[in-house]
């Protein structure tokens, strides 16, 4: 699973990598993005705007918001069969920007994980794989969410966690964003594990493990 995340690009710099994209001013950096917060993506709406929707997806039939907090990751394998997933997979797809993500490596012989913070070589943000909701309160208020796909690992990625987030390259921008019903077959062929040769990785300390830590000393190096 991908359970927590960075981005600490300014935005001038995600403007410069994602040019088509209109970022606001006030993108600050967050150095561990946590479930049920508010997270950086862009819909598939047409408008280009990066937006803030809460990392958890509530489905638009969902009676309780909660049940977004056990919906922060879908397999990329059943998007087509889950009913949580399967239209938003059809009619509701994002990106989420990153630049790091963590994961928690399970060492021999000891029952404490060691946390581990994986990112690009070249330094760079990227987008992962999501799909967002709108639901409807009865009050008539409404929550934007999303959730981030995820898929087997890599050759990298594998002797640290048994799941990794989709990353998607450029090319598949406008698949993705493409506002129209979905070809499934076309667009799960994306959902692969992201080249091994492209991602570095470092252990961190265990501040990571509480949300409320959220400042630069989280990614350095243990």
């Amino acid at each position: 699973m991908c359970g927590r995340f960075t981005l600490t690009t300014s935005p001038e710099q995600l403007r410069q990598e994602f040019p088509w994209l209109s970022v606001a001013e006030d993108v600050g950096p967050r150095y561990n993005i946590a479930p049920t917060q508010p997270i950086a993506v862009v819909p598939n709406d047409g408008k280009n705007q990066l937006d803030f929707f809460v990392w958890g997806l509530i489905p638009s039939w969902a009676k309780d918001p909660s049940i977004g907090n056990r919906m922060i990751n879908a397999r990329a394998e059943t998007l087509s069969e889950k009913p949580a997933f399967k239209a938003a997979f059809r009619h509701r797809r994002c990106l989420i920007l990153a630049d790091g993500f963590f994961e928690w490596r399970v060492e021999p012989g000891q029952k404490v994980k060691t946390p581990m913070y994986i990112r690009l070589k070249s330094g760079k943000p990227f987008v992962f794989a999501g799909l967002w909701e709108n639901w409807h309160a009865a009050d008539g208020s409404q929550i934007l969410s999303c959730t981030i796909i995820t898929t087997e690992p890599n050759d990298f990625m594998r002797p640290i966690h048994n799941r990794m987030p989709v990353i998607l390259p450029q090319t598949a921008y406008p698949s993705w964003l493409e506002q129209q019903e979905a070809d499934i077959q076309a667009l799960q062929s994306l959902l692969i594990p992201y080249p091994s040769e492209e991602l570095t990785a470092y252990p961190v300390s265990r501040l990571v493990n509480s949300p409320g830590n959220d400042y630069p000393e989280v990614t350095q190096a243990a």
